[in-house]
């Protein structure tokens, strides 16, 4: 009979999410509050919405309270080291950036979701 002990097992990492969003600041999560809603962040997050009602994981992050987040993607640091604030937002599928410097439309994110380059 074997044993296992509690402090040899590794908690699982997370799962990655299909796609992530590198939001630029906003004076919330979303960018929708304020007496202005900007037309793009309400599309983005009806964006959102679609996909989590599909069963697919997303994420949005912001530098500001989320920097790990941003470190811990390769090309995201690029982005943003080499065009600044110009880079955000970036979108990744599955860790892959498939889009910076403005938010994917529905049919870019299709084609990247389904393998093909956004």
């Amino acid at each position: 009979m074997s044993t296992i002990s509690l402090f040899e097992t590794r908690p699982a990492a997370p799962a990655q999410a299909d796609v992530t969003f590198y939001d630029p600041p906003m004076c919330c999560p979303t960018g929708l509050c304020g007496p202005a809603i900007d037309q793009t962040l309400l599309d983005t997050n009806e964006l959102v919405v679609t996909l989590k009602a599909r069963g697919l994981r997303v994420e949005r992050y912001q530098m500001t309270s989320h920097p790990q987040a941003f470190i811990g993607n390769a090309e995201v640091m690029r982005l943003v080291r080499t065009q600044n604030m110009a880079a955000l937002p970036i979108t990744a599928v599955r860790g892959v950036v498939i889009k910076s410097g403005a938010y994917p439309t529905q049919a870019e994110l299709e084609t990247a979701l389904d393998g093909g380059a956004a």
